[in-house]
């Protein structure tokens, strides 16, 4: 649930200060309280600087002020860089003052133990109450480059200040926020904006996306996260900015258990389940990448883009100078759910005019004589940007840029085509050198610097577009209801309660007698499995609690073997009975199932089912609730796909009724939130089209909270 405070309310005077107030100002540049003096000062920002310091005296060659109360004017922002209980008064002074915002550079706070999460705690408490705006504490701050405002004392401005550009950065890890500014700063990117949210006592990622959607001086948002604190934050700033057509594109970092648990310590937040991250960030229009280096390098392909896009799982064009390479580069493209269109007639008589031993065929092998006559380049190109067979020219430049004779030969060429052919797309695999990088991004061509960072790359710039195409999430309209608490007695209530939810199960039987297990099995005229029903019970089939292939002669005498193992085995089981079920064959066995991921809620999982769940591990999951169009989307991941599609002739499966089913169980997930922790279909039997899908077995799980009330 969302705090209430409005996304991206009060960042303004963060990113776009017209004065500024240093906390803990020093003359000695090298400390944290001289730094953001020394590079405002350095990198020219026009606004008052006013350091405070309580010695008073001259700054950095800027008279020093002996306390916020003694400032010349109110600051639209501070900086504070004073030991934590320093920088908690600091802060109250700020606020006292009527500072809009504050940048708590200081460390000291949750991260540092039950006096620190308390100091934290106050120094919410004064945001609350004040509307001043608080960015960290523990935090690396902010840069804008447009404005020359520096909030920060990294080093990645020692030297220089980033160039002005379209990319903004946005990171709760300071260092690794600054890393990739300083990578995208040699790339030839420009950068509009930088924000590191450290603890996130009240500013956090979330604000900063929503103010970044509206702020023109941004086109693509980076964002590198270690954990998610509010789910509707979150989720909400990211739907602002596929709605402004800002894509982001994500490094969410904390996948593995190690990543996890370091994320935990370091930040106090849950990293939570990371497969649900990729849910979230599929629904709400952002691009998850698994590399800072691919973060990076998107920007920089997406500034490079400008207006231009790139469609999900484009055609590709290859030209190289080695067959080697040109193999290398079609297999990474496959790999990348790209596709090699064969060269057109057209294209393929330029080629051959100047380079009668060139394979023409894509992807094109231009020899050696690429190098030798570098003058051919600009023929081949041509003739492979305005081949209409295939979306994107993508050249292997390999060591093309590092040989002066060459260098200047290929970047007039690709500079011509570019301008020739503005709405076409190209793309140089090409690793350096750094100053010709830029060169590439500032002409517009798209640079990545492997085989396959350039084949994966192009493939999420289609997922880019694909996003930002795709129609808003929304919000769920499955109103909450209280569980039957019948539903988690047993298997046969559990069955009862997803049938009302639109789950459909066999007809099926609960016996308390030999006698009845008996007629039970003759009215249903064919074998039945016969399982003890008891909640104290959960791995029936091994205690002996379940039999198979049962006739109607012999279920008297099984429900006396199934009675008979539960009482030697689970002595102190409550049992209810035995469920008879009539045994039905054929279909794809599938596993359906729910769960409540801590940060975002009830999640849906769809997945091969049977004996093979454990084995393959074959799933799709989503937020829930799904529509049917999600859930079909669902089927189609799945390896085993092809099964229920009708695979090497087999008939075609009841997809129809297995995207209902998980449908059906989303809205039941979201329906009962407040009482289901975990609910278990396996396996869901889907049949040939037209006969439907049927749930074989189930299981509820509630919360632990639910199970205490139910004992009451």
């Amino acid at each position: 649930m969302s705090d209430g405070r409005i996304l991206g309310n009060g960042l303004e005077a963060i990113f776009r200060p017209c004065s500024i107030a240093v906390i803990g100002a020093s003359s000695d540049h090298r400390k944290t309280g001289g730094r953001p003096v020394h590079l405002l000062k350095m990198h020219g920002f026009q606004g008052r600087i006013m350091p405070v310091n309580p010695k008073g005296g001259e700054i950095q060659g800027l008279p020093g002020y002996t306390g916020v109360a003694d400032l010349p004017e109110t600051p639209d922002l501070a900086l504070i860089a004073v030991p934590g209980a320093g920088a908690l008064e600091a802060a109250k002074d700020c606020a006292a003052r009527g500072v809009p915002a504050v940048i708590v550079l200081s460390a000291g706070f949750a991260e540092q133990g039950p006096e620190g999460v308390e100091r934290q705690r106050e120094l919410r408490a004064v945001a609350d109450r004040t509307g001043m705006r608080v960015l960290g504490p523990n935090c690396l701050g902010t840069v804008s480059v447009p404005e020359k405002a520096i909030g920060t004392f990294s080093v990645a401005l020692e030297t220089e200040m980033p160039s002005e550009g379209p990319v903004a950065i946005v990171s709760q890890s300071g260092n690794v926020g600054s890393l990739a500014m300083k990578m995208l700063g040699k790339s030839g990117a420009g950068i509009s904006r930088f924000l590191a949210s450290g603890n996130e006592c009240d500013v956090d990622i979330a604000d900063a996306i929503a103010w970044l959607a509206n702020d023109e001086a941004t086109r693509v948002i980076l964002c590198c996260l270690e954990t998610c604190r509010d789910a509707d934050r979150l989720t909400g700033a990211l739907d602002m900015a596929r709605a402004a057509g800002k894509p982001v594109i994500v490094l969410k970092m904390g996948s593995s258990d190690a990543g996890k648990a370091a994320a935990l310590s370091h930040t106090g937040g849950l990293a939570g389940y990371d497969r649900v991250f990729d849910a979230i960030f599929a629904r709400h229009g952002a691009v998850r990448v698994r590399s800072l280096e691919m973060l990076v390098q998107l920007g920089s392909a997406v500034s490079a883009l400008g207006d231009r896009r790139v469609s999900p799982g484009a055609s590709v064009s290859v030209i190289a100078a080695s067959g080697g390479f040109g193999i290398m580069m079609a297999d990474a493209a496959e790999e990348s759910g790209l596709s090699l269109n064969r060269t057109g007639d057209a294209a393929i008589a330029k080629i051959l005019d100047v380079l009668p031993l060139a394979s023409p065929v894509n992807p094109v092998d231009a020899t050696a004589q690429m190098s030798a006559n570098p003058e051919t380049f600009g023929t081949l190109l041509e003739a492979v940007v305005t081949d209409d067979a295939n979306e994107i020219a993508v050249i292997m430049m390999a060591l093309g840029l590092e040989v002066p004779r060459l260098r200047e030969v290929y970047l007039s060429t690709l500079d011509r085509v570019r301008k020739a052919h503005p709405d076409r797309v190209i793309a140089a695999c090409v690793a350096g050198p750094d100053d010709a990088l830029a060169i590439l991004n500032g002409m517009g061509i798209v640079t990545f610097p492997t085989i396959a960072a350039t084949m994966q790359g192009i493939a999420h710039l289609g997922t880019l577009s694909a996003t930002r195409d795709a129609a808003r999430a929304t919000k769920s309209t499955v109103a909450p209801a209280p569980l039957d608490r019948h539903a988690v007695r047993n298997e046969a209530g559990a069955k009862a309660a997803l049938t009302a939810a639109g789950i459909a199960f066999p007809r099926e039987e609960t016996v308390i007698t030999a006698e009845a297990a008996a007629a039970a099995a003759r009215d249903m005229g064919t074998p039945v499995a016969m399982k003890i029903l008891s909640a104290q019970i959960q791995h029936k089939s091994d205690i002996g609690g379940v039999e198979l292939g049962v006739t109607a002669d012999d279920a008297a005498a099984a429900f006396t073997r199934i009675m008979q193992a539960a009482a030697d085995k689970a002595p102190g089981a409550q049992v209810d009975g035995v469920l008879v079920a009539p045994m039905i064959q054929g279909g794809t066995e599938l596993i359906l199932g729910s769960t409540t991921d801590p940060i975002f809620g009830p999640v849906v999982m769809v997945g091969l089912g049977g004996i093979y769940a454990e084995v393959f591990r074959d799933t799709a999951l989503r937020i829930a609730p799904v529509t049917r169009d999600e859930a079909f989307d669902m089927l189609r991941e799945l390896q085993c796909f092809p099964l229920l599609d009708g695979a090497r002739g087999q008939p075609r499966a009841d997809i129809d009724s297995a995207a209902q089913a998980i449908v059906a169980l989303s809205e039941f997930a979201v329906r009962h939130a407040g009482d289901v922790a975990e609910t278990d279909i396996n396996p869901l039997l889907v049949r040939a089209e037209g006969e439907g899908a049927v749930a074989l077995d189930a299981l509820i799980v509630t919360h632990p909270e639910t199970n205490a009330e139910a004992a009451e």
